[in-house]
């Protein structure tokens, strides 16, 4: 599995820790953003095709696949406990804006806030392909406050708690998409750490999320049907497929096994020895390159996801 430096991954981990709470940040972050919102408002979850891809794309996706692989301790059991817990969580609260969204809809002109919520899945697309691109581009959710502004109609206002009951269902479906797809994470952890290269799933799924916009807004002949994201999404998953990453994982237990293990037991006189004098010249080598490869940031400070 590849070990990626994303600094805006590197950045969260910093500010939250590592685990559970991680995740739970992760896949929060489209409830207190608005993202979520700004989809369910622009109808990309009003249907079980957008709630797939929103659930896969918005909760799931390349950061929650990179925690639960690399960040998540414990046993199989226990890590499905923690992301459980997490979507207790998640869950409900993707039920509650789900819910309140027809009443925020009645107050905005759709056409303009449309293209809002497809500018914020453009911006939050390259900024997974590309940290360096995500530092010069707005906040998320700075684009979704615009949007509300430019597309506010205050003479519209409409008390509308619950007035359509499927933005709720898939609303709150697309959130157990998204944990469903953490818990397979989990599961299969163990075949995944050796044959997935979260670099390209990353790429990947930044490319998915760039093509839920034309469904948005069904630019030319897409009506908004046509499942291009998942398409897309299921490319990712097959370019991501690298199963020469175990025999590289093996090959690197095997160079950092200890003389003892190597050699059954025999090294401990080697051990006693005492011998000392300069490292090897490929050693040297490697070591200089590793630290020219990290400048500034400890190898404790790493974190090899996303």
């Amino acid at each position: 599995m590849s070990a990626s430096r994303h600094p805006i991954a590197l950045r969260l981990e910093r500010q939250v820790g590592e685990g559970t709470r991680l995740l739970a940040t992760v896949m929060a972050l489209p409830l207190l953003d608005g993202i979520f919102a700004a989809l369910i408002i622009a109808g990309a979850v009003s249907d079980i095709l957008g709630m797939v891809e929103v659930g896969l794309l918005i909760f799931g996706g390349s950061a929650t696949l990179a925690v639960v692989l690399a960040e998540m301790e414990g046993s199989r059991t226990h890590r499905a406990k923690n992301i459980l817990l997490v979507g207790a969580v998640v869950v409900p609260a993707a039920a509650l804006q789900a819910a309140i969204a027809p009443t925020i809809e009645s107050l905005l002109n759709l056409v303009i806030f449309e293209r809002f919520a497809a500018l914020v899945i453009l911006a939050i697309a390259a900024k997974t392909a590309s940290a360096t691109i995500g530092e010069y581009l707005p906040n998320p959710s700075v684009i979704i406050g615009l949007g509300l502004v430019a597309s506010f109609r205050p003479g519209g206002f409409e008390l509308a708690f619950v007035s359509e009951p499927m933005y709720v269902a898939y609303g709150t479906g697309a959130a157990l998409i998204g944990v469903s797809f953490a818990l397979a994470v989990a599961m299969f952890g163990p075949w995944l750490r050796g044959n997935v290269d979260i670099d390209r799933f990353r790429f990947g799924s930044a490319v998915a999320l760039g093509v839920l916009p034309l469904s948005i807004l069904q630019i030319g002949p897409i009506t908004g049907e046509e499942p291009l994201a998942l398409v897309v999404l299921g490319i990712t998953g097959l370019l991501a497929f690298n199963p020469e990453g175990a025999m590289d994982a093996e090959a690197v237990e095997t160079a950092t096994e200890t003389p003892a293990a190597a050699d059954g037991g025999n090294a401990e006189s080697l051990a006693d020895s005492d011998v000392e004098g300069p490292l090897p010249e490929e050693a040297t080598e490697d070591a200089q390159r590793s630290e020219e490869s990290s400048p500034g940031i400890e190898d404790g400070d790493r974190a090899p996801w996303l």
